[in-house]
Protein backbone atom coordinates (compact mmCIF):
# COMPACT_ATOMS: atom_id res chain seq x y z
CA UNK A 1 0.00 0.00 0.00
CA UNK A 2 1.27 3.53 -1.14
CA UNK A 3 -0.20 6.11 1.08
CA UNK A 4 0.02 10.07 0.20
CA UNK A 5 2.76 11.85 2.45
CA UNK A 6 1.93 13.78 4.28
CA UNK A 7 -2.02 13.64 3.82
CA UNK A 8 -4.38 16.97 4.18
CA UNK A 9 -7.56 17.59 5.60
CA UNK A 10 -9.52 20.28 5.58
CA UNK A 11 -8.78 23.66 4.09
CA UNK A 12 -5.26 25.45 4.42
CA UNK A 13 -3.62 26.55 6.37
CA UNK A 14 -2.62 23.65 7.95
CA UNK A 15 -2.48 24.51 11.80
CA UNK A 16 -2.46 21.26 13.36
CA UNK A 17 -0.24 18.25 12.69
CA UNK A 18 -1.29 14.60 14.15
CA UNK A 19 1.89 12.24 14.45
CA UNK A 20 1.11 8.60 14.37
CA UNK A 21 2.36 5.71 17.17
CA UNK A 22 3.93 2.43 16.68
CA UNK A 23 6.92 3.35 15.60
CA UNK A 24 5.31 2.69 12.50
CA UNK A 25 1.91 2.49 12.54
CA UNK A 26 1.30 4.71 9.17
CA UNK A 27 -2.62 5.64 9.09
CA UNK A 28 -3.73 5.38 12.53
CA UNK A 29 -4.11 8.76 13.36
CA UNK A 30 -6.65 9.26 10.09
CA UNK A 31 -10.16 9.13 12.15
CA UNK A 32 -8.99 12.18 14.65
CA UNK A 33 -7.53 13.96 12.09
CA UNK A 34 -10.94 13.89 9.64
CA UNK A 35 -12.87 14.49 12.77
CA UNK A 36 -10.75 17.70 13.22
CA UNK A 37 -10.98 18.81 9.76
CA UNK A 38 -14.37 20.58 10.24
CA UNK A 39 -12.79 23.20 12.07
CA UNK A 40 -9.14 23.20 11.32
CA UNK A 41 -6.71 22.38 8.56
CA UNK A 42 -4.78 19.13 9.57
CA UNK A 43 -1.85 17.72 8.67
CA UNK A 44 -1.28 13.90 9.06
CA UNK A 45 2.48 13.14 8.40
CA UNK A 46 3.76 9.33 7.95
CA UNK A 47 7.19 8.18 9.30
CA UNK A 48 9.16 6.41 6.71
CA UNK A 49 12.85 6.45 8.50
CA UNK A 50 14.05 4.84 10.45
CA UNK A 51 16.22 6.81 13.38
CA UNK A 52 14.45 9.83 15.68
CA UNK A 53 16.86 12.12 14.10
CA UNK A 54 15.54 11.05 10.75
CA UNK A 55 11.92 11.30 11.88
CA UNK A 56 12.47 14.75 13.50
CA UNK A 57 13.71 15.71 10.29
CA UNK A 58 10.89 14.32 8.46
CA UNK A 59 8.58 15.93 10.10
CA UNK A 60 10.37 19.06 10.10
CA UNK A 61 10.37 19.27 6.38
CA UNK A 62 6.63 18.60 6.19
CA UNK A 63 5.94 20.96 8.33
CA UNK A 64 7.30 23.81 6.86
CA UNK A 65 6.54 22.80 3.54
CA UNK A 66 2.99 22.23 3.74
CA UNK A 67 2.07 23.55 7.26
CA UNK A 68 1.53 26.66 8.88
CA UNK A 69 3.85 27.27 11.79
CA UNK A 70 3.83 27.79 14.59
CA UNK A 71 1.64 24.25 14.50
CA UNK A 72 -0.54 22.17 17.61
CA UNK A 73 1.09 18.85 17.35
CA UNK A 74 -1.23 15.83 18.53
CA UNK A 75 0.97 13.15 19.32
CA UNK A 76 -0.31 9.45 19.82
CA UNK A 77 1.42 6.89 22.11
CA UNK A 78 5.03 6.65 20.19
CA UNK A 79 4.15 9.97 18.38
CA UNK A 80 3.63 11.76 21.42
CA UNK A 81 7.39 10.78 22.40
CA UNK A 82 8.52 12.10 18.61
CA UNK A 83 6.19 15.12 19.03
CA UNK A 84 7.93 16.07 22.50
CA UNK A 85 11.09 15.34 21.16
CA UNK A 86 10.45 17.48 18.33
CA UNK A 87 9.00 21.11 19.97
CA UNK A 88 11.99 20.40 22.09
CA UNK A 89 14.62 20.73 19.02
CA UNK A 90 12.17 23.16 17.16
CA UNK A 91 10.18 25.77 19.56
CA UNK A 92 9.81 28.03 17.25
CA UNK A 93 7.73 25.90 14.73
CA UNK A 94 5.06 24.56 17.55
CA UNK A 95 2.68 26.62 19.15
CA UNK A 96 1.17 23.80 21.22
CA UNK A 97 1.79 19.76 22.17
CA UNK A 98 -0.94 17.79 22.94
CA UNK A 99 -0.04 14.10 24.28
CA UNK A 100 -2.48 11.32 23.57
CA UNK A 101 -1.65 8.07 25.30
CA UNK A 102 1.72 8.79 25.55
CA UNK A 103 3.99 6.30 27.00
CA UNK A 104 5.70 6.84 30.61
CA UNK A 105 8.37 9.52 30.30
CA UNK A 106 10.67 7.94 33.08
CA UNK A 107 11.83 3.94 33.57
CA UNK A 108 10.85 3.12 36.58
CA UNK A 109 6.88 3.45 34.99
CA UNK A 110 7.78 1.01 32.05
CA UNK A 111 7.60 -2.35 33.42
CA UNK A 112 4.00 -1.97 34.67
CA UNK A 113 2.72 -2.00 30.90
CA UNK A 114 3.28 -5.07 28.72
CA UNK A 115 1.72 -7.21 32.69
CA UNK A 116 -1.53 -5.22 32.27
CA UNK A 117 -1.48 -6.28 28.65
CA UNK A 118 -1.11 -9.67 29.01
CA UNK A 119 -3.27 -9.92 32.11
CA UNK A 120 -6.63 -8.44 29.60
CA UNK A 121 -5.70 -11.47 26.94
CA UNK A 122 -6.63 -15.20 27.45
CA UNK A 123 -3.77 -17.53 28.18
CA UNK A 124 -3.72 -18.66 24.42
CA UNK A 125 -3.30 -15.13 22.77
CA UNK A 126 -0.96 -14.15 25.60
CA UNK A 127 1.22 -16.48 24.64
CA UNK A 128 1.08 -15.67 21.12
CA UNK A 129 2.15 -12.06 21.64
CA UNK A 130 5.07 -13.04 23.61
CA UNK A 131 6.18 -15.17 20.88
CA UNK A 132 5.52 -12.35 18.20
CA UNK A 133 6.72 -9.91 20.49
CA UNK A 134 10.15 -12.00 20.26
CA UNK A 135 9.92 -12.73 16.44
CA UNK A 136 9.63 -9.00 16.53
CA UNK A 137 13.15 -8.13 17.40
CA UNK A 138 14.80 -10.29 14.75
CA UNK A 139 15.94 -8.18 12.02
CA UNK A 140 14.99 -9.34 8.48
CA UNK A 141 11.88 -11.52 9.65
CA UNK A 142 10.24 -13.25 7.46
CA UNK A 143 6.41 -11.97 7.21
CA UNK A 144 7.59 -8.93 9.23
CA UNK A 145 4.93 -6.59 8.48
CA UNK A 146 2.15 -9.58 8.75
CA UNK A 147 3.72 -10.50 12.40
CA UNK A 148 3.40 -6.73 13.30
CA UNK A 149 -0.64 -6.35 11.86
CA UNK A 150 -1.33 -9.31 14.50
CA UNK A 151 0.76 -7.99 17.47
CA UNK A 152 -1.31 -4.49 16.67
CA UNK A 153 -4.47 -6.57 16.34
CA UNK A 154 -3.73 -8.36 20.31
CA UNK A 155 -2.45 -5.28 21.87
CA UNK A 156 -5.79 -3.44 20.27
CA UNK A 157 -7.69 -5.84 22.26
CA UNK A 158 -5.48 -5.48 25.46
CA UNK A 159 -5.48 -1.60 25.22
CA UNK A 160 -9.25 -0.75 24.72
CA UNK A 161 -12.10 -0.56 27.34
CA UNK A 162 -14.98 -0.24 25.68
CA UNK A 163 -14.04 0.05 21.93
CA UNK A 164 -16.95 1.23 19.37
CA UNK A 165 -17.95 -1.10 16.68
CA UNK A 166 -16.10 0.79 14.17
CA UNK A 167 -14.59 -0.50 10.41
CA UNK A 168 -11.02 -1.03 10.66
CA UNK A 169 -9.20 1.81 9.78
CA UNK A 170 -6.04 0.91 6.63
CA UNK A 171 -3.19 1.50 8.73
CA UNK A 172 0.15 0.12 6.90
CA UNK A 173 2.43 -1.30 9.60
CA UNK A 174 6.07 -0.90 8.73
CA UNK A 175 7.93 -3.34 11.12
CA UNK A 176 11.57 -1.62 9.67
CA UNK A 177 10.65 1.37 10.97
CA UNK A 178 9.92 0.00 14.49
CA UNK A 179 12.99 -2.19 14.44
CA UNK A 180 15.15 0.98 13.54
CA UNK A 181 13.37 3.46 16.21
CA UNK A 182 12.22 2.22 19.35
CA UNK A 183 15.21 0.38 20.42
CA UNK A 184 16.74 4.15 19.92
CA UNK A 185 13.47 5.22 22.00
CA UNK A 186 13.25 3.13 24.81
CA UNK A 187 17.71 3.81 25.65
CA UNK A 188 16.58 7.24 25.31
CA UNK A 189 14.17 7.01 28.23
CA UNK A 190 16.21 4.63 30.18
CA UNK A 191 18.91 7.33 30.27
CA UNK A 192 16.67 9.94 31.42
CA UNK A 193 17.66 12.05 28.47
CA UNK A 194 14.49 12.24 26.66
CA UNK A 195 12.39 13.56 29.85
CA UNK A 196 15.30 16.00 30.10
CA UNK A 197 14.32 17.17 26.99
CA UNK A 198 11.05 18.78 28.19
CA UNK A 199 13.06 21.27 29.91
CA UNK A 200 13.56 22.98 25.92
CA UNK A 201 10.31 23.01 25.34
CA UNK A 202 8.51 26.50 25.58
CA UNK A 203 5.26 25.82 24.49
CA UNK A 204 2.06 24.66 26.75
CA UNK A 205 1.85 21.23 27.02
CA UNK A 206 -1.41 19.00 27.36
CA UNK A 207 -1.54 14.92 28.41
CA UNK A 208 -4.48 13.33 27.74
CA UNK A 209 -4.89 10.18 29.16
CA UNK A 210 -7.37 6.96 29.59
CA UNK A 211 -7.36 6.05 32.87
CA UNK A 212 -7.77 1.99 31.68
CA UNK A 213 -4.59 2.37 29.01
CA UNK A 214 -1.90 0.20 29.99
CA UNK A 215 0.60 2.98 29.59
CA UNK A 216 0.30 4.44 33.55
CA UNK A 217 -1.42 7.70 33.68
CA UNK A 218 1.84 8.64 36.56
CA UNK A 219 4.49 7.84 34.34
CA UNK A 220 3.60 10.95 32.38
CA UNK A 221 1.29 12.81 35.08
CA UNK A 222 4.06 13.19 37.23
CA UNK A 223 7.68 13.23 35.30
CA UNK A 224 6.08 16.23 33.16
CA UNK A 225 4.46 18.23 35.82
CA UNK A 226 7.89 18.55 37.35
CA UNK A 227 9.80 19.47 34.31
CA UNK A 228 7.42 21.60 32.27
CA UNK A 229 6.30 25.02 32.97
CA UNK A 230 3.25 25.47 31.15
CA UNK A 231 1.74 21.58 31.72
CA UNK A 232 -2.19 20.11 32.15
CA UNK A 233 -3.46 16.71 32.73
CA UNK A 234 -6.82 15.40 31.79
CA UNK A 235 -7.75 11.57 32.56
CA UNK A 236 -10.38 10.54 30.55
CA UNK A 237 -12.37 7.49 32.44
CA UNK A 238 -13.93 4.35 31.09
CA UNK A 239 -10.33 5.23 28.39
CA UNK A 240 -7.66 3.09 26.98
CA UNK A 241 -5.01 3.68 24.62
CA UNK A 242 -7.15 5.32 22.27
CA UNK A 243 -9.25 7.89 22.72
CA UNK A 244 -11.35 7.91 19.68
CA UNK A 245 -12.56 4.80 19.18
CA UNK A 246 -13.60 4.20 23.07
CA UNK A 247 -17.60 4.02 23.14
CA UNK A 248 -17.52 6.38 26.14
CA UNK A 249 -14.63 8.72 26.03
CA UNK A 250 -14.99 9.79 22.54
CA UNK A 251 -17.10 12.75 23.00
CA UNK A 252 -15.26 14.24 26.14
CA UNK A 253 -11.89 12.81 23.70
CA UNK A 254 -12.37 15.57 21.47
CA UNK A 255 -13.90 17.81 23.15
CA UNK A 256 -10.94 18.54 25.57
CA UNK A 257 -8.97 18.34 22.05
CA UNK A 258 -11.03 20.73 19.98
CA UNK A 259 -10.72 23.38 23.57
CA UNK A 260 -7.30 23.05 23.56
CA UNK A 261 -6.49 23.75 20.09
CA UNK A 262 -8.53 26.37 19.36
CA UNK A 263 -6.92 28.00 22.31
CA UNK A 264 -3.89 27.67 19.87
CA UNK A 265 -5.16 28.73 17.03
Amino acid sequence: MTLQNPRKYGAPPFDVVVVHGGPGACGEMAPVARQLSSLFGVLEPLQTVTTIDNQVKELEEAIKIHGNPPVALVGHSWGAWLAFIFAAKNPLLVGKLILVGSGPFEERYASEIMPARLSRLPENERNELARLLKMMENQGEEDGDAIMDRVGDLISKSDHFDPLPLGPEPVEFRLEVYQGVWPEASRLRQSGGLLEMGKKIACPVVAIHGDHDPHPADGVRVPLAKTIKDFKFVLLEKCGHDPWLEKHAREKFFEVLKEELGSKI
